[in-house]
């Protein structure tokens, strides 16, 4: 197979064209810090004001509500850190699962290092947090709950309203990692009941580097960097006007096409997901079926190690993960597995096709054509399978 075929696009997405010609003047034209007062710096500020309100308008936020970052990581750890240090007079109590991106939970742990408490929710089997776990776990000095809106690893999607209601009735603020969820899933932190709100741009064809974070009216929050009064005094740093122009077409384009390519990329998925299924058995659909974002497929295959497959399927052009891309170097079965209940051997026989706008019906059947011999030959050298 000459071709490459890109199924990893839950861990970074390709560029869309449109996004490189709104980029293409901030380099060589409209170059200076938008910060400065002359002319040439006022249009680039023009150019980052309007993707301010694009980035708002796809999350139903008030552009004054959306600051940009350097990334999605940068937008958690702000969020977290920040609104726990500068809440703590209330309370030392945050709230999370234990199915979240690393950015999350290793931010949570500097929490705890620097005397926080921090209760890690568990998950259902298709990796949902019960509202009921989240309202017995809170209590007076409960400041934040920062709970992913949909998973990396497996797609699902959390009922984010209901769990930002609880948290709000009991006078905490609700954070969402919602980086692999914008751009692919309807969002409004209004209805939603979401205080802040993390977001990166390319995980919805938008270059790397740049993120935002939605911040609600009102809310509190010190300054994670410290510097100049750029982002209206909280996020110190010269605006990536390239980056942020990027986000911003990025962010226009997903509202006026979402429903279309929803639709589109969730036909690939289930085509994806029951071509395997249906042709090579012991394997398991991880996640929730009736509730996660379009692209996402994590697949359980018995009695083989994922890795063997992934440098099977890159041998081919095939293109995926174990996980999420940011572990996929780590010889650990996945937390976000485990915590959903699978064993450590089934965890380790995973794998997680992303899908996205570029990739096609040939693409898909491609892929379930290569897999079925390649998990009979792994199979047939595993100790483990069963014979006869």
């Amino acid at each position: 197979m000459s071709k490459i075929i890109y199924m990893d696009n839950a861990g970074s997405t390709r560029v869309r064209q449109e996004v490189i010609d709104e980029m293409l003047p901030q380099f060589c034209e409209e170059y200076a810090n938008p910060s400065s007062v002359y002319s040439l710096a006022r249009k680039s500020m023009a150019r980052i004001d309007g993707a301010r309100e694009k980035v708002a308008a796809l999350i139903g936020a008030q552009p004054r509500e959306v600051f940009f970052t350097s990334s999605g990581t940068e937008a958690n750890n702000w969020a977290i850190q920040c609104i726990a240090n500068t809440h703590s007079d209330r309370g030392k109590h945050v709230i999370t699962s234990s199915i979240e991106h690393p950015a999350v939970l290793n931010t949570c742990k500097h929490l705890e290092n620097i005397g926080f408490d921090v209760t890690y929710l568990p998950v259902s089997s298709e990796g949902l947090v019960s509202p009921q776990d989240l309202a017995n776990a809170i209590r007076p000095g409960t400041v934040l709950v920062t709970i992913m809106f949909a998973n990396n690893e497996v797609g699902t999607i959390q009922p984010i309203a209901e769990l930002g209601k609880i948290a709000r009735d009991h006078g905490a603020l609700f954070h969402t990692d919602a980086i692999q969820a914008v751009g692919h899933v309807p969002i409004d932190v209004e209805a939603q009941n979401i205080d802040l709100l993390s977001l990166s741009g390319h995980k919805f064809y938008a270059p790397k580097g740049v993120g935002a974070l939605y911040i609600r009216k009102g809310v509190k929050i010190c300054s994670l960097l410290h510097g100049g009064g750029h982002e209206r005094g909280l996020r110190a740093s010269t605006h990536n006007a390239p980056g942020i122009s990027a986000i911003g077409k990025a962010a226009e384009l997903a509202q006026l096409e979402l429903a279309e390519e929803t639709s589109y990329v969730a036909r690939l998925r289930d085509r994806l997901t029951d071509g395997i299924l249906s042709q090579i058995e012991h394997t398991r659909l991880n996640g929730c079926g009736d509730s996660r974002v379009p692209g996402i497929v994590n697949i359980s295959f018995e009695y083989i190690e994922g890795e063997s497959l992934l440098l099977l399927l890159d041998h081919k052009g095939i293109l995926a993960s174990s996980g999420s891309a940011c572990t996929s170097g780590s010889l650990n079965p996945s937390h976000v597995l485990l915590a959903m209940g699978l064993s450590h051997e089934k965890a380790h026989g995973s794998l997680r096709l992303s899908l996205g706008r570029y990739n096609t019906e040939a693409e898909v059947d491609a892929v379930i054509a290569e897999l079925v011999p390649m998990v009979k030959r792994l199979r047939e050298m595993s100790p483990t399978y069963p014979r006869g």
